[in-house]
């Protein structure tokens, strides 16, 4: 959930903090007035394109920084555990206290910088977290990119579908053909390989390597080398703790007379005498260990010759193979086994192309399961949107086209099944994909019917697992079903960042309250930030911003702040009437208002 968005000489906006909170933020504020620049800047801080057009007037660099936060629910923690994934693969921090800070700086003689928790990164770090982040419908364009993978997850989100073991079918077909397509090398390039291989494996084999031999040897080196300073350093440590006139433990000893006979006078030094007698063993003990230890030092120039050239040995086998000796020894274990597949290629091929008809007999059932499901939730899905689209103020057709090809040379992860969404926007008009919609306002309203539709289809989910994990058998039969709809975040509010930006263009009256009632709706498990014109929309909000315009010391500021209460009438009263207010249009704002709270 997006909690702060935070601006610096952005645009018209020398310093501007905006606090949002869960539910339904609107924004709203004159034509003109800069509304679109926040969406603009938080487009910024998911991966999307910038230019040093946005630095304010008279302005080194500008800087865009949110702070994004993450609930107790299990899409939040599904989402922040993809978040900590993404930082560790990209050698950064991961989110201790559950929130993210983002921050990126454009300037206008260099360039940018990305930070993700403080840390350098890259805007690439960002791209990959902004599906974890926020989805943006904007009027131009849609951030949430409406690529194949996404039309096929909205889909099967939709329909609850688990697509863990098509993936893990596919992952076992594709592993067993690349197998086969190694062994079926053209011949020559085979044999150049076997000769390679072997030369390896014998070099690696001769070399008899054992488990961190490197690091007893460098041990060892250490000590050869300074054999004579490590011997003198251990003989006068001795002779300072034991063995010379003034060691340690002599001093110890007449300290221990003199304060045996101050015990026979006063008794409580009976625990000093106790305490320098265990200091007198201890100094004798660690005496008798460096004595000892002297004593095992061998200074041999010879040793330290034939150490030296084994670690020369396995520095350059490190060098080669593996930058430990653990890989060395694991490289010569993967060549020995490719060795013997090429010795024995004909009887392993045709346990491969058995292996390869069964794996992908086992992809083809669960691929055509799932895809069988997709087309009837397909037929469910497309009724919906046609409907909840009709409501808000739009006159269309909309159909899920799913095309289904087992040619292997299709298979994927996600199945055998390309999912198109066609729409006609007006009667008459040919169905086209959806993404091809001209108008950014009429693709925000289909996003957002569709977003609702998949919204109560996650609701229906979770109802029916839940009353059935309530009967009788305790809920062991659908354990699976549980499982797979929590991964899906169905059964917990799911605080994602939803943004729409100027949703309501082209409608009004009826169509628009349709519109405020569903982003309501669509606000009870995500948090939503809609940019809008009509007063019929703001209403409905949880919390209201107000954006302004203003001209300070001859240079034009825009200002965000939230707005209640009397503020909060006046500026419906203002999208009511205009500029000029009146008491009719106060009152008409009042009523709206408790109407839509």
């Amino acid at each position: 959930m997006l909690v702060e968005l935070r601006l610096e000489n952005y645009a018209v906006i020398d310093n501007a903090a905006v606090e949002f909170a869960p539910g339904l933020n609107l924004l709203t504020g004159e034509t003109g007035a800069g509304k679109s620049i926040l969406i603009d800047a938080l487009a910024l801080l998911l991966g999307n394109k910038v230019s040093t057009d946005v630095i304010r007037s008279g302005a080194e660099k500008a800087v865009v920084s949110a702070v994004f936060e993450f609930a107790d629910g299990m899409q939040s923690q599904n989402s922040l555990a993809a978040i900590a994934k993404t930082l560790e693969h990209n050698g950064l921090d991961g989110c201790g206290d559950s929130s993210l800070i983002i921050r990126r700086e454009i300037a206008g003689s260099s360039r940018g910088r990305v930070f993700v928790n403080n840390q350098p990164a890259t805007v690439a770090v960002l791209r990959q977290l902004a599906p974890h982040l926020a989805i943006i419908h904007a009027q131009s364009e849609s951030i949430f990119s409406f690529d194949a993978a996404a039309r096929l997850n909205l889909l099967d989100v939709f329909a609850a579908i688990d697509l863990a073991p098509v993936a893990a079918a596919f992952e076992s077909w594709q592993e067993v053909r690349s197998r086969i397509a190694d062994l079926e090398q053209d011949e020559q390039d085979r044999l150049r390989l076997v000769d390679l291989w072997q030369f390896q494996k014998r070099e690696i084999e001769e070399a008899k390597l054992q488990p961190g031999e490197d690091q007893k040897l460098e041990a060892e080196k250490r000590v050869l080398a300074n054999a004579e300073k490590i011997y003198n350093a251990a003989m006068h440590a001795f002779d300072l703790l034991y063995e010379g006139d003034a060691s340690v433990s002599s001093s110890l000893r007449a300290a221990q007379k003199q304060v045996e006979e101050l015990a026979r006078y006063e008794p409580q030094f009976q625990e000093a005498l106790a305490a320098l007698e265990n200091a007198r063993i201890s100094v004798e003990d660690v005496g008798t260990t460096v004595r000892d230890y002297a004593g095992g030092i061998q200074a041999s120039p010879e040793h330290l010759s034939e150490v030296e050239d084994r670690l020369a040995l396995l520095d350059r086998l490190k060098r080669k193979y593996g930058p430990t000796l653990d890989e060395v020894i694991g490289f010569g274990v993967e060549v020995s086994r490719k060795l013997s597949e090429i010795e024995h290629k004909d009887e392993i091929l045709g346990q491969l192309r058995a292996g390869l008809a069964s794996t992908a007999t086992e992809y083809s059932r669960v691929a055509r399961s799932v895809s069988r499901h997709r087309r009837e939730a397909a037929g469910k899905l497309e009724k919906l949107v046609e409907a909840e689209i009709n409501d808000l103020g739009m006159k269309s057709n909309f159909r899920i086209e799913i095309t289904t090809s087992e040619e292997e040379g299709k298979w994927s992860a996600a199945g055998i099944d390309q999912v198109v969404y066609m729409i006609a926007t007006n009667p008459g008009e040919p169905m086209r994909p959806l993404e091809h919609i001209a108008s950014g306002g009429e693709l925000s309203r289909v996003m957002l019917a569709l977003k609702v539709s998949i919204e109560a289809g996650e609701s229906n989910v979770a109802r029916t697992l839940s009353a059935a994990s309530q009967g009788a058998n305790g809920g062991r039969s659908v354990q699976g079903r549980v499982s797979q709809s929590k991964k899906l975040g169905a059964l917990t509010p799911a605080q994602r960042t939803m943004v729409f930006d100027e949703i309501d263009s082209g409608i009004g009256g009826r169509a628009a309250e349709a519109v405020g009632k569903k982003l309501k709706a669509l606000a009870r498990s995500n948090q939503v930030v809609c940019i809008t014109h009509l007063p019929q929309i703001a209403t409905f909000a949880d919390h209201h911003y107000v954006i302004e315009k203003k001209e300070r010391n001859g240079r034009t500021r825009t200002t965000i702040r939230a707005i209640t209460g009397d503020e909060r009438t006046e500026e419906i009263a203002r999208m009511l009437s205009g500029a000029k207010l009146t008491e009719t249009s106060r009152r008409h704002a009042e009523q709206m208002i408790r109407a839509n709270a």
